[in-house]
């Protein structure tokens, strides 16, 4: 099996073409991992994602510093994985935010049943309040594999 480096390029790609990562973040020197979808905007170099108000909201508020991790899996020999470095960015309701706001959901809607999972109900409970956000790509790695084939 071969493991390439992916360039600055071929990772951006990736990430043009999936909506699921899982997003780290840390609280008191303790980690936690979650998946989330994601839209990629290249103009801006950031994701853009949105989730009811919990641990990854309440966590993220008071440490922005994050790392997403994506995946592409065909099988245990064919896979590519693509590492975002970045910083948290809640986009709030207000003026001065309307334009991003307004961007973010316009890409959102780009995706069938785009409000799936972070709009979704958990057990008997609605979710009411939404909270939308963007990762600021500070860096950016990747790996693919592939097997040899002789």
């Amino acid at each position: 099996m071969l493991v390439h480096e992916l360039t600055s390029a071929q990772c951006r790609d990736v990430l043009s073409r999936t909506h699921l990562a899982r997003l780290a973040c840390s609280h008191a020197d303790q980690p936690y991992v979650v998946p989330v979808s994601f839209t990629y905007d290249a103009d801006l170099n950031c994701l853009f994602s949105f989730s009811a108000v919990g641990k990854k909201v309440h966590w993220t508020r008071e440490n922005p510093k994050v790392c997403l991790e994506i995946e592409d899996v065909e099988d245990q020999f064919h896979w590519t994985t693509v590492v975002v470095f970045g910083r948290y960015d809640e986009i709030d309701d207000s003026p001065e935010r309307h334009e991003i706001r307004h961007r973010a959901l316009h890409l959102f809607q780009q995706r069938r049943e785009w409000w799936l999972p972070g709009g979704a109900r958990v057990g008997d409970r609605e979710q009411h309040a939404i909270v939308v956000y963007r990762i600021h790509i500070d860096s950016i790695t990747g790996r693919r594999a592939a097997r040899d084939r002789d």
